[in-house]
């Protein structure tokens, strides 16, 4: 039987989200999946240099990620599909976001081997988690953090390409600065889930020793 892991992070707060439901089609879905199918298409058009076309649906895709958590939250329409389908989006655009931008120079390569090192470290410790009958850990709000970070410093850099002058210099120093705080905070939110993954699988143990011990 799989189970959700017990342990809150600090300063997550969960009150007022409605008990998510098995619905599949709802609103939030139908906008999460516009928000994955637009991923692709963004990273094509920055990858061809189309900025300021990419910058735009990029823009589009990412107010519907709060349209699609106020619809959510608001209608009571949160489901378990709509928290697997919002935080794999997030990950993919910024992937395939820094990606794009790192093969046409703009963006350096290191910003997407931290990120890539990262969500590989995580997704060895979520197959760890899931043996033992667990879910993903819940979200720590540094993990909010880093991810804005990097979704707010992708569009810094395209705008930063779109011009010559001082102010893009400074647009793509800034670019810079937002990248390596976003990586920072990106690892800083992995350790903490390293680390609590690793208490929760030594309390499975343990209880499982104790469980063995007392047949």
């Amino acid at each position: 039987m799989s189970r959700s892991t017990r342990q809150e992070p600090t300063g997550q707060d969960e009150s007022f989200s409605p008990e998510p439901t098995d619905k599949i089609l709802t609103v939030p879905n139908v906008i999460s999946m516009f928000r994955l199918v637009s991923i692709p298409v963004i990273a094509v058009l920055v990858a061809q240099n189309h900025l300021f076309a990419g910058l735009v649906l990029l823009a589009v895709s990412a107010m519907s990620d709060g349209v699609d958590g106020y619809i959510a939250r608001r209608y009571n329409q949160v489901t378990k599909l709509g928290q697997i389908l919002d935080p794999i989006a997030d990950r993919l655009l910024i992937f395939f976001s820094i990606l794009a931008l790192a093969s046409i120079g703009i963006m350096p390569w290191w910003v997407l081997a931290a990120v890539v090192l990262r969500e590989l470290v995580l997704g060895i410790q979520v197959l760890r988690l899931a043996s033992y009958g667990y879910g993903p850990l819940p979200v720590h709000f540094v993990g909010k953090a880093g991810t804005a970070v990097l979704m707010i410093t992708v569009p810094v850099y395209i705008v930063s390409a779109l011009g010559e002058s001082t102010l893009f210099t400074v647009l793509h120093d800034l670019g810079d600065a937002g990248a390596i705080w976003g990586c920072v905070l990106y690892w800083v939110a992995g350790i903490i889930y390293l680390w609590q993954g690793t208490h929760v699988i030594h309390d499975e143990k343990a209880a499982g020793t104790r469980a063995g011990a007392a047949r």
